[in-house]
């Protein structure tokens, strides 16, 4: 999502749609696949309403993935905003796109499977020499000229409305990272305690405050996985680390013997997060984009139940990636209703419409365990976030 060094690791965090396993398939990032029997996923070709068409992307770029890689259409735009136009139609090994310049990540778009299609939108405001790189290809890196501009990639908005919200986002980011240290360190207090009961308690409420900025983290190569990987995400389980690792120790293992030294590198790996979100800044596409991810988190890892898969705490996880795609729309919504507020009242609606839905599952001060969540219940909870998430798909195209 934001601007990040690539590294490896970094391309490891794939979701899947529900398949009864846990498995760790690529993932739409903006238009989101649910599981298997609910509803499809596609990008909408639906135009705006002339009214709407200048604050859509002035360059379009088509990019199809095969097996042979992701070659660029055309491979030179005028800087500004760029719509990249991402299909798939039966490439199984190429299924995510990332635009690098000086090797790193501009942006970048998930999950594009056999059959699917997405878009990625940014502001391209620096000129000279970009790279269109895919994983699995017989060609992994294809160039891309952006003509004229003198600025950075993502330079801040110059409409002060977008402005406020890129460091209205930046400060809600900073402030959760502040949260996430403070219910970290007393997740981790217990943990070296060995106070398992306690430990437990505390862990889906130290989590929220990660998931509700997962894609900002996300960007930071290695820092990620660290802190949140699965078992699946790792070669060697031996060097598996964070929320997770903790997380199996006490509800799979039940001991918390030798898990002092992986709460100490929780605590230092959260220490680092929060210094890099302190000098990070935000384009008003990315918040949009974001939006789309924190919903697709819902709709793969945590409808799947895969990710809290020891604990079942899932429902807090999902509330809070909810809870943070809201975030990005309330700050874009003054600018975003100047131009469609067709659109607002609509995404209004449906973030209403989860949120109730949600509400359902409340127990005390947080959510049932997920296991007692039966299959068709999940099926609704998805359905309600796939028609959050296709209006979600075009709030970037509106604000870039």
């Amino acid at each position: 999502m934001w601007a990040r060094s690539v590294t490896p690791q970094s391309q490891n965090r794939d979701s899947s749609p529900i398949t009864g396993s846990f498995d760790r398939g690529a993932a739409v990032t903006v238009l989101i696949c649910a599981a298997v029997a609910l509803a499809g996923c596609s990008r909408s070709d639906t135009a705006a309403p002339a009214n709407q068409q200048a604050s859509q992307p002035t360059s379009e770029v088509k990019v199809a993935l095969s097996e042979a890689g992701c070659e660029p259409q055309p491979a030179s735009v005028p800087a500004g905003p760029v719509r990249f136009m991402i299909t798939n139609s039966g490439a199984s090994h190429v299924t995510e796109v990332e635009l690098l310049r000086d090797g790193k990540i501009v942006g970048e778009k998930e999950g594009v499977k056999p059959g699917s299609s997405g878009d990625l939108v940014l502001r391209l405001d620096g000129g000279g020499a970009y790279s269109v790189h895919c994983a699995g290809g017989a060609k992994n890196d294809w160039p891309l000229t952006v003509t004229g501009g003198a600025g950075q990639p993502g330079a801040g908005p110059a409409n002060a409305t977008l402005a406020a919200a890129t460091q209205g986002y930046h400060d809600y980011v900073v402030a959760e990272v502040d949260q996430l240290v403070t219910s970290t360190k007393q997740f981790t207090d217990a943990v070296r305690a060995g106070d398992m009961d306690k430990a437990k308690q505390l862990y889906p409420g130290a989590r929220v405050h990660y998931e509700s900025i997962e894609p900002v983290a996300e960007s930071f190569g290695d820092l990620d996985p660290q802190i949140d990987a699965r078992i699946d995400d790792v070669d060697n389980p031996a060097d598996w680390t964070g929320f997770h690792r903790i997380e199996k120790a006490l509800w799979q293992d039940k001991t918390l013997n030798g898990m002092g030294p992986l709460a100490d590198k929780l605590d230092a790996d959260i220490a680092t997060l929060k210094s890099k979100v302190a000098t990070e800044t935000y384009q008003p596409a990315q918040l949009g984009n974001g939006a789309g991810e924190l919903l697709n988190e819902v709709s793969t890892t945590k409808i799947t139940g895969e990710e809290d898969r020891y604990s079942h705490t899932d429902l807090w996880d999902l509330a809070a990636n909810v809870d943070g795609a809201r975030k990005c729309f309330e700050l874009l919504k003054p600018a975003l209703a100047a131009k469609d507020p067709a659109l607002v009242q609509q995404l209004e609606t449906r973030f209403a419409d989860v949120t109730d839905r949600l509400s359902k599952y409340r127990q005390g001060d947080g959510y049932v365990d997920y296991s007692t969540v039966a299959q068709d219940q999940r099926r609704e909870l998805a359905n309600a976030v796939n028609a959050l998430a296709e209006p979600m798909s075009h709030v970037a195209g509106r604000v870039v």
